[in-house]
Order: structure tokens, then sequence, then C-alpha cells
């Protein structure tokens, strides 16, 4: 599998959104919100069009998350997509050549692609249907918010996480940056709970905090593509 060159985009209609002057009336959005915490932003989220439910009505917010709703979560409500990529030979591989437990004809097929091809490091072995822990969805954000928003590097003080012990190597790093960005916080014990399931609420809180928060970022020009001969670099 060969790409020619990757650049990133990071959709206008996102980064212009202001979902904190836009939370609809319970009645606009899902039905079995009533109690859950921050129940407004997920409300907002789906009359964005950013999120689905399990129906039109229904969220099933203590639901917990699978790989396959994380993936399509993140690549749904950041707008990822094959917009900038070019491929040799203009063949686009299948999701199923990438991921071999995902089916082709999967309705979130299109979100692995479209993550695969925006830098998420989504191991080739995952399964779909397994349940998604916070420390991999709290990374597949910070990847896909870092790859749309082309944020960069920041150097930061790591926060002290009483479980920090508990966190996968991989993933410390964007965890820290997820707590310095304020789209996660650690519990009253300063624990962060990384092996823990998240539900399918707590991860669409998650991605709102997200948008909002690349929304607030000054706007910056989208990163050079690979393999572009300084010939050919757009003007200033």
């Amino acid at each position: 599998m060969n790409r020619k060159r990757i650049t990133s985009v990071f959709s206008m209609s996102v980064l212009s959104l202001s979902l904190s002057g836009q939370l609809f009336a319970a009645e606009a959005g899902f039905s079995d919100l009533s109690g859950v915490a921050e129940q407004s932003k997920i409300n907002s989220l789906k009359s964005e069009g950013l999120v689905k439910g399990v129906s039109a009505s229904s969220f099933k917010p203590q639901s917990v998350l699978t790989n396959a709703q994380g993936i399509q979560l993140i690549a749904g409500g950041l707008q990822l997509s094959l917009a900038a990529v070019t491929f040799e030979a203009g063949k686009v591989p299948t999701a199923n050549d990438l991921f071999p437990a995902v089916d082709d004809d999967a309705w979130y097929a299109e979100a692995f692609l479209n993550a695969h091809f925006n830098d998420l490091d989504i191991p080739k072995s995952i399964d779909p249907s397994a349940p998604m822990t916070k420390e991999t969805y709290t990374h597949y954000l910070m990847q896909a918010a870092e790859k749309v928003g082309n944020l960069p590097l920041i150097n930061i003080k790591p926060q002290p996480i009483a479980d920090e012990d508990e966190i996968s190597i991989q993933y410390q790093g964007s965890i820290q940056r997820a707590l310095s960005r304020g789209i996660v916080q650690l519990d009253s014990d300063g624990e962060f709970d990384p092996k823990a399931e998240i539900t399918r609420a707590e991860a669409a809180v998650m991605l709102y905090d997200t948008i909002e928060f690349l929304r607030n970022q000054p706007e910056r020009p989208a990163p050079i593509p690979e393999n572009l001969d300084s010939s050919e670099q757009p003007a200033e």
C-alpha cells in the first residue's frame, strides 16, 4: 500500500461551530439523556449532525463505547476524510485491507479508513466490537484533533496522575496534552482510570470539548504535504 502524499484538512464548518451558543432544547435531541450530566452538549452535537444515536431518538448514554463506535464518533465529529489524500495508481485501499476484522460493508468501515489516513495509529488487529478504554479514546481523539487542527507542538509540565503506572506508555503524552487542554480531568483522587471502559456519554462530551477547544484556536495554515518540492510550496 502506497501513499503519494497526505495533507490535513479541517473543515471550516467545524472550526466555525459555536456549539456553546447553540444548545438546542431537549425535545430536539435524544430522549434518553434525562439525568445525564452535560446532556446539552450531546444534544448540541446531534443538532449539528456530528453524532448519531442507536436510533433517531435514543443515544444510550451509559452503554460502553465499542471500538467501532469510538472511531466513528471521532471521524464523524472531527470530519476526517480522504479529501486531501492522493494514492498511487488512484486505488484506495479498503478498510478490510487495513484491518482484517473490519468488514468493508460495515457501517463504520469508512470511519476506519478516514481515521487511518489521518494518522490515527489504530492497530491492524483491532476488534471493532471490543470495548474502548478511556486511555485509548483519549489518545485517538488527541491525534485527530492535532491533525485536523494543525496544532503546534507544546511543552507542558506533566501533571501528576495518581494511577500513572496503569497508563500504557504510548498513551501518556496524549493524556497529558488532553489534561493540559482541558479535554479530560482527573477524579477527586487525582486518578485518570485509564483502563476503564468509556461510556458513550463520556466520549461524546470529550468530543464536544475538543471541538470547542479547536474552535477557539487561532487559524493556522495547513502543513506542507509530504514529498512536496520547495518549488511547489504554496505562497505565503
